[in-house]
């Protein structure tokens, strides 16, 4: 919203300006710097989700047979995954932005000029779908000699063109050459429109100023609204049976980047184990804040872990239901079941862009910002099912002490 922000800037100045005929003469150029703001980093994750099923798709139907596993999947000549360079991503915003120049610069109609839009959205997808299947049917029909290196990038940006080339090629078959008249200014009513008074101008004037002075000075009121000393977590103690434990379960931690609190802390039960991680983040900034593409379980390069796949559910509780996200988590000797929520302005949520908005009204409300994501997670070998019992029985038994530590930790709710 921010980086959106400042890029329309440009048009809206143009706008106060030069009025609006001149706008609407040069609309096209204005609102297409929009598509230097970075964008799209969302779309990731379901990108590369449904790029797998299509490849493993078209494996079995090709007749090679498949296991897989979330994101990895094997086949008899190798093992495969789809990473964040898999997802098709760069190669929709490439075709997105190419698409809205050449429908705009080849058609005239709004519904042709919409349905070429909507062709390159959709055709870099299918495109990408197809381009990971072929890569891995090259791959497998060479015993994996091609296509498992630089190649395999080589490979997509060459098939990528060719799909580009394509698509372009049929365009033209329904171009409009005609050339519209330009819209024309009206210098007649531009030259005899009533020229504003000069207190007119000073209004604008300082009112402009005024509105450019106050906002740092409100910004720098919400940032001081809350002075207090960095949060302090306290672990869960005993409850439910639950004794802590002085070594953690496993070596996995998520990457959640510069919380102001951490705690990580695990617990045993009838020979079961359960840890739990807690990230509180307290005037959130770039580079440490919650809510952020940068912030995830497994990062899709790490070696060690590799997230198998993620589902929504809902736990009853003593504090009613709550929604949660559950992942799957292999290692090289184990498997963890992770569930993960968040804490904002004393409430457990799990949609981040709701999360987002909380985050807003509380700061604005002069309660900071003040969130958290918590986990808790378990092992598990061939079945998730006893791992889910366990987080169930775990988080009934010692949600209420995680609450207040959150709680005890925002000053603004003490």
């Amino acid at each position: 919203v921010q980086q959106y922000s400042l890029v329309l800037m440009i048009p809206l100045l143009v706008w106060s300006i030069l009025g609006n005929q001149v706008v609407r003469a040069i609309a096209f150029p204005l609102f297409f710097l929009l598509f230097a703001v970075p964008f799209g980093e969302f779309l990731v994750p379901p990108l590369m989700e449904h790029t797998a099923d299509f490849t493993v798709f078209a494996l079995k139907l090709t007749g090679v047979p498949v296991y897989r596993e979330g994101l990895y999947f094997t086949i008899p000549s190798g093992n495969w995954s789809v990473v964040e360079a898999c997802s098709g991503l760069r190669y929709l915003i490439a075709s997105l932005t190419l698409g809205f120049l050449y429908a705009y610069l080849t058609y005239r109609s709004f519904a042709r000029r919409a349905a070429f839009v909507a062709a390159s959205v959709i055709v870099p997808i299918v495109a990408n779908w197809l381009r990971a299947y072929m890569i891995v049917m090259i791959g497998h029909l060479s015993g994996m000699k091609y296509a498992v290196g630089v190649d395999h990038l080589i490979y997509g940006w060459l098939f990528f063109g060719v799909v580009m080339l394509i698509l372009f090629w049929i365009g033209s078959f329904w171009r409009e050459d005609f050339d519209p008249p330009l819209p024309t200014l009206n210098s007649t009513a531009f030259a005899q429109r009533d020229k504003p008074s000069l207190g007119r101008i000073m209004a604008a004037a300082i009112a402009a100023v005024v509105t450019v002075a106050l906002w740092p000075f409100a910004a720098s009121s919400l940032e001081d609204a809350v002075r207090v000393p960095p949060p302090v977590l306290e672990a869960p103690l005993q409850a439910g049976g639950w004794q802590p434990l002085s070594t953690r379960m496993t070596d996995w931690t998520p990457h959640y980047s510069n919380p102001q609190a951490r705690l990580t802390q695990a617990y045993e039960k009838d020979a079961r184990r359960v840890e739990i991680f807690i990230g509180y983040y307290r005037q959130q900034r770039k580079g440490a804040q919650l809510i952020t593409s940068q912030n995830m379980l497994v990062h899709s390069n790490d070696n060690s872990w590799g997230n198998t796949g993620e589902s929504g559910r809902a736990l009853d509780s003593s504090q009613g239901k709550i929604s949660l996200i559950e992942a799957q988590l292999r290692g090289r000797s184990t498997q963890l079941l992770v569930w993960r929520w968040y804490w904002v302005d004393g409430q457990y949520v799990v949609n981040p862009y709701w999360a987002k908005l909380l985050q807003a009204k509380s700061r604005l409300l002069g309660r900071g910002d003040d969130a958290a994501v918590v986990m808790v997670y378990t092992t598990f070998e061939e079945q998730p099912a006893a791992a889910e019992r366990t987080l169930q029985e775990f988080i009934t038994a010692n949600l209420p002490a995680i609450t207040a530590s959150l709680a005890n930790a925002h000053p603004a709710r003490h």
